[in-house]
């Protein structure tokens, strides 16, 4: 072997010995006996450097897995024995292996079992044990090989082919045959020697019963010589956490309900009497998480039999199995009331399905209603907060605790359907407990007395609408309860938690507000002082901001009365300023959007008369354009270009604030009658010189083109005089990209305004085709794949856009442009129906041709198109779906072939018989297309069911393409 090479296995060895140590690697790879070298290196212990172990090892491994069947019948035998010569030399070593060259040399036999097993070596397990005997090393290997074959043959986690199932379920059958018997006793004697001496080993056995039990027979496992050790292990403290595990896949195998009632209780049992079902918090945490893993999986065992016997009509044994079930709640609520949440999470699937079967009882008995309080009450006292979870900078710890709060609130869910009425109650007593003395109690105590009542507007759907009905006699829990929580002065409480719930249930149950309004202005105060978007806590302020505008839309008719108040405490949020001089603003561009929206819907939804709201909506926008104006004059002579993306980016907010104000117009309440045409206009004025900014082009133009496709909605044709203008900016400089994006805006415009932009577009159309034209056909590089997908999504557009001129009516913008031009652009549609292989275009493609021939190709159609119509549109129809790049297998390219098949149906119905004598006796004779076909084609053509020649149409070029 190159020994130079072999140098850069070390980890410590320089970048040039570790590429050339690749390089040997990757030569070792491909040369056809150089595994040889490796084998004959591992069975002789040539090397005792670990890393050129591993390597010799790899590189067999490659071998196997990749080039095995190239291999002669000696050279397979060849690498048996190296395995088995290794194996031997194990146990001579005076060391072990490292751990990573005992785990890659298992995988490597197992790839030779999965290759060998079946065919050249059955005596496998046989000849392993033969050499390993009781050996510690040995038995150390043998195991791991056992590991590595579960993860080839069963884990299920691992994808495999059909194939690779076939052999694997072959293997699997082959073995229980053949060998897992002895396995077994393998495993029992290992137990035996090991259980006392080696924790490790016995550790490692477990594991490989716990893989294998799944698909063995289960007496092999499940009889008293092996339950009695595997319960003793229960008590050792090395071995209780893989014993448990053990346990569970034992308890977790499929097998007859009777025998699993029976097997789950005699465990349980033997359990029992050891003291195990008597929980002690002092207990360690990580123990008591595999054990609830392990009471969890007799649970839903058991509850899966249960299901089954009720299935089947044997009552006797539901029964049964129904009381066994019982007898191990007590020990569930231990676990799911214990402090450590890993613990408690872990039986939670038991306890949901126990919820499920009481909700399917007729009757609850009085321990069944004293399992579902106890359930309740451990749920509450779960959902609270620990006093070291870190509100302003949430780790990995505290999305686990947000996940495993998610996991209680489905059984408080599943509890709201086992009895409404006692969840109701029992969340009254907790909330009303403690908001009576919130401020004596901890901020965890109130959250979760908060939280409990959001809660259950899920929980309980009906609380959204009939529970504040507004009938006295009828108020309900809920209305008291939000009663409480808007009169109790708990907003006042100093803790993040507390202020966001309570933000959030406010808004969850809007609707009590319309039954009791007198406590709005309660609650708008708290959402504008320091409770609120003035909270010291940004991640207060923030989600305050979403809040407070959903608040108010939902509410809006109620606030009548404070609108001028509410914008007047809000000015110094909507401030526009760039980050200057290390000052902050209290909410973020995003935040502000939510206020601005706000503002709107206060002013638009008012009750104001047309002139007062056109005001208040001019004092809102005014400072904006003011402060656009004045940024916008700062960017053009800035030269730091770090100042300039701070400046670009805060006109863009500007323009994105007055754009979002404009969300609160409807079809009941528009621009023009809330008479703010005006403010919006002058908008428009102030944002547009913006697009003819020499720098951060980009940013500024995605912006002021959102606030046009905004304006386009709300002023109506009010709009039109400015789109000159922009468009002619826009247009300047452009690269793929902004054409792509700009083409939206003027198919917006042709498709709402239709005939009243025709002169506007008859002026815009070429220069926007040559603008289009150039950037395609710019050169780019040869595998810059973002410059060939931009071009790919502009064709889309600028074809997506002669669609929308087309299909508005408005073919004579095309018709106008003088005969030249009209030709390039019918040559455009043609290629890009059949040269690109982009099926979305092609589609849109045949959707213009077949729109241009039901306008242009009757008998006083557009001169000389007729003409096109046979020398271009008919072969488009046939060269494009030939193309072997149109793949009748993709659902997009059956759309376009749907299309093709509309344009060539439209074709025949402008031009009659003229069309079929065309194809019968020209165009496809020129095909080499056979004449009873040709009879075939025209046949299915004339049917006046156009679904008949789509099915037709894609069956004749399935026969016609090679």
């Amino acid at each position: 072997m190159d020994e130079q090479a072999l140098l850069g296995l070390n980890p410590n060895a320089n970048a040039d010995f570790r590429e050339r140590a690749l390089a040997y690697f990757e030569q070792l790879k491909v040369s056809q006996d150089a595994w040889q070298v490796c084998a004959e290196a591992l069975a002789q212990r040539i090397y005792s450097d670990d890393h050129v172990k591993f390597f010799c090892f790899q590189v067999l491994e490659h071998q196997i897995k990749f080039k095995y069947a190239e291999l002669t019948g000696l050279q397979q035998q060849l690498i048996r024995e190296t395995l088995i010569a290794w194996l031997q030399s194990q146990m001579l070593n005076a060391q072990p292996e490292k751990t990573f060259i005992r785990n890659k040399a298992a995988q490597v036999f197992a790839l030779v079992f999965v290759t060998e097993f079946l065919t050249k070596w059955p005596k496998f397990f046989f000849d392993i044990l033969s050499v390993v005997g009781l050996n510690p090393r040995g038995v150390d290997l043998y195991l791991r090989i056992l590991m590595a074959i579960d993860a080839e043959v069963v884990d299920r986690d691992i994808i495999h082919t059909p194939e690779e199932a076939r052999r694997n379920t072959l293997l699997k059958d082959t073995m229980r045959e053949q060998c897992i018997p002895n396995l077994v006793e393998s495993w029992y004697q290992i137990l035996q020697t090991y259980q006392h001496t080696n924790s490790e080993l016995t550790c490692q056995c477990l594991e490989v019963i716990g893989a294998y039990v799944s698909w063995i027979d289960l007496t092999l496992i499940a009889n008293d010589r092996f339950i009695n050790m595997l319960l003793g292990h229960m008590s050792v403290e090395v071995l209780r956490e893989e014993a448990c595990d053990c346990l569970y896949e034992i308890v977790n195998k499929g097998m007859d309900p009777i025998d699993k009632t029976k097997l789950v209780e005699s465990l349980c049992q033997v359990l029992q009497s050891a003291g195990f079902f008597s929980i002690n918090q002092e207990e360690d945490v990580d123990f008591l998480a595999r054990f609830s893993k392990l009471v969890n999986g007799m649970g839903q065992s058991l509850i899966v039999s249960w299901t089954k016997l009720v299935k089947s009509g044997d009552l006797k044994s539901a029964q049964d199995t129904l009381q066994s079930i019982e007898s191990k709640v007590p020990l569930m609520l231990q676990l799911l009331i214990h402090e450590d949440d890993d613990i408690s999470s872990n039986i939670i699937g038991f306890c949901y399905e126990y919820l499920h079967i009481l909700k399917q009882l007729v009757l609850l008995s009085d321990q069944q209603k004293a399992n579902v309080e106890a359930v309740m009450l451990a749920v509450m006292k779960k959902l609270t907060y620990d006093e070291e979870y870190n509100f302003e900078n949430e780790g990995e710890d505290e999305a686990m605790f947000v996940e495993y709060r998610k996991q209680l609130k489905l059984l408080l869910d599943r509890l709201a359907q086992v009895s409404p009425e006692l969840l109701l109650a029992s969340v009254r007593r907790v909330f009303n407990g403690t908001l009576q003395n919130w401020q004596n109690a901890s901020f965890m105590e109130v959250e979760v007395a908060i939280r409990l009542l959001y809660m259950l507007g899920e929980a309980i759907p009906a609380s959204h609408g009939a529970h504040f009905c507004g009938d006295v006699a009828k108020a309900s829990a809920l209305q008291d309860m939000m009663r409480t929580l808007v009169t109790s002065d708990v907003s006042a409480y100093n803790h993040t938690s507390v202020i966001l719930e309570f933000f959030e249930t406010v808004v969850r149950y809007e609707k009590f507000f319309t039954v009791e309004p007198v406590h709005i202005p309660n609650v708008l105060m708290a959402f504008l002082d320091h409770r609120g978007l003035r909270h010291s806590s940004p991640k207060v302020r923030s989600r305050t901001a979403y809040l407070f505008s959903r608040f108010v839309k939902s509410l809006h008719k109620h606030m009548n009365a404070f609108v001028e108040d509410i914008l007047s405490r809000i000015q110094d949020l909507l401030q526009l300023s760039p980050p200057e001089n290390g000052f902050q603003m209290l909410l973020s561009s995003d935040d502000q959007l939510f206020i601005y929206e706000t503002a709107g819907v206060l002013i638009v939804n008012s009750d104001y008369p047309a002139e007062r709201k056109s005001i208040l909506m001019r004092n809102l926008l005014n400072p904006l354009m003011e402060k656009f104006k004045i940024l916008l004059e700062k960017l053009v002579v800035e030269q730091d270009e770090e100042r300039q993306t701070v400046l670009a980016d805060c006109l863009n907010h500007a323009v994105g604030f007055a754009s979002r104000t404009s969300k609160a117009f409807s079809n009941k309440q528009t621009v023009k009658q809330c008479g703010c045409s005006g403010v919006y206009l002058d908008c428009l004025q102030s944002f547009l010189p913006a697009l003819s900014c020499p720098v951060q082009k980009e940013i500024l133009r995605g912006g002021v083109r959102t606030f046009l496709h905004r304006m386009i909605i709300c002023l109506e044709e009010e709009v039109l005089p400015f789109i000159p203008t922009a468009s002619e900016h826009m247009l300047k400089d452009c690269e793929a990209k902004d054409l792509q994006e700009f083409i939206p805006l003027i198919n917006q415009i042709t498709a709402k305004f239709k005939a009243q932009v025709s002169p506007f577009l008859q002026q815009v159309f070429m220069p926007l085709l040559h603008a289009i034209f150039e950037v395609l056909v710019r050169p780019s590089e040869e595998n810059d794949q973002s410059a060939a997908l931009d071009k790919q999504m502009l064709r889309r557009s600028y074809f997506a856009f002669l669609q929308t001129v087309t299909g508005s009516g408005m073919s004579e913008v095309i018709a106008n442009q003088g005969a030249e031009n009209v030709e390039r652009v019918l040559f455009t549609v043609i290629q890009g129906a059949v040269e690109y292989p982009d099926p979305i275009a092609q589609k849109t493609c045949f959707i213009i041709l077949s729109k241009l021939v039901e306008l242009w190709g009757g008998k006083d159609g557009l001169v000389g198109f007729a003409d096109f119509v046979y020398k271009h549109i008919v072969p488009a129809c046939f060269l494009a779906p030939l193309k072997p790049t149109f793949d009748l297998a993709d659902a997009q390219t059956i759309l376009a072939l749907s299309e093709c098949a509309v344009t060539m149906k439209t074709i025949y119905l402008k031009r009659g018989p003229e069309c079929i004598q065309y194809l019968q006796q020209e165009y496809l004779p020129s095909l080499q297309v056979a004449p009873e076909i040709i009879q075939e084609f025209c046949q299915a053509l004339q049917q006046p069911d156009a679904k008949v020649f789509k099915n037709y149409l894609k069956i004749f070029f399935q026969r016609a393409k090679p």
